[in-house]
């Protein structure tokens, strides 16, 4: 079966699958706290898709040229034996890369046997280096202690590390230089990422937003950067490199330089819902494909229709009013 295309000629070639909705942290940016108290009523575990189900999803759209499975939450680590469901998606052939996005605390328990299973690399959220800032950003005064103690983990265990930062101004944008300085000294990627309208919780501005023009310049002044070349069809982050270094840092600018006609990426919740835009108000429901016993064929020329319908453009279309007027569905939900 030939890789599917829309309109604009996007090829389905990533997919973003959340396994759980939970998270142990409640940051802002996401999981704002006054939201997702200790009280807020997440998915029943019956609801969430199964590891076989997972499997069969991803073999699917394997069929459909989809190459590149990243596992987020929530905090992926939370599903009981995540390990497992990746080395059942590590047979499947056309699968080329697994990675996996986490708040990177219970990496040391778990980082040797991801690795042993098949995962590549781990994506590790983090806002702040220093501590006060970061235990305001988590709302759980958690330290970056244990955050870090789980990179050097996945480090040890041979994943490869990434770090993603989402820049709010008047928060966190005094820690873009600290930040850069930290990882640049260890050799670890760091992606900025503008603050988005992700969801309808997490208070949203325009005049929040550090754009990736801002933050570049921000980078230049204390470490000089050299723009590199886009990678593959698709990438969202504009990548750089450190000048006379191989270390990379690189920017992802919905907000201000959208990549609405590139994007090759769909979405699936926990509960099996399929989403073809990070900022979607509803989703597919793809649990009755699984449950009512159909081909894999059957499943694979769902989702291609169901992909050959989008129409998303949110990000070249936004302006403070629809982020304001318009819901979406929550991050925590469908994952970054």
């Amino acid at each position: 079966m030939e890789p599917i295309k829309d309109h604009l000629s996007r090829p389905l070639r990533d997919i973003r699958i959340s396994v759980t909705d939970q998270c142990n942290f409640r940051c802002s940016y996401c999981m704002p706290a006054e939201i997702f108290g200790p009280d807020f009523a997440f998915l029943p575990k019956e609801e969430y898709l199964t590891f076989d189900e997972i499997y069969e999803l991803v073999l699917a759209m394997g069929d459909l040229g989809v190459e590149k499975v990243r596992l987020t939450g929530g905090e992926p680590l939370l599903r009981k034996n995540l390990h497992e469901l990746i080395a059942k998606l590590n047979k499947i052939e056309s699968i080329k890369d697994i990675a996996l996005t986490t708040n990177a605390m219970l990496l040391p328990k778990y980082a040797m046997k991801l690795k042993e299973a098949g995962l590549k690399r781990v994506n590790v959220s983090m806002d702040a280096i220093e501590e006060e800032v970061f235990k305001k950003m988590n709302g759980r005064s958690v330290s970056t202690k244990p955050v870090l103690k789980g990179i050097a983990a996945a480090r040890e265990a041979g994943l490869e590390v990434k770090i993603n930062m989402v820049v709010q101004k008047g928060v966190n944008d005094d820690q873009i230089v600290p930040m850069a300085s930290y990882f640049k000294d260890k050799g670890i990627t760091l992606r900025f990422i503008e603050f988005m309208d992700v969801g309808s919780t997490n208070g949203w501005k325009l005049s929040s937003v550090v754009t990736k023009k801002e933050i570049v310049d921000i980078l230049d002044k204390h470490f000089p950067v050299e723009p590199l070349n886009e990678a593959y069809f698709g990438e969202v982050a504009s990548r750089y490199r450190y000048a006379g270094t191989n270390i990379e840092v690189g920017v992802i600018s919905s907000v201000s330089d959208s990549f609405c006609s590139s994007c090759t990426r769909a979405r699936i919740s926990a509960d099996g819902k399929l989403y073809t835009c990070l900022f979607a108000t509803e989703g597919y429901d793809l649990k009755p494909l699984m449950r009512n016993a159909l081909s894999m064929d059957e499943v694979s020329n769902a989702i291609s229709a169901l992909w050959n319908k989008r129409r998303d453009r949110y990000s070249d279309e936004r302006t403070e009013e629809t982020a304001k007027n318009r819901p979406k569905i929550e991050m925590s939900y469908i994952g970054g």
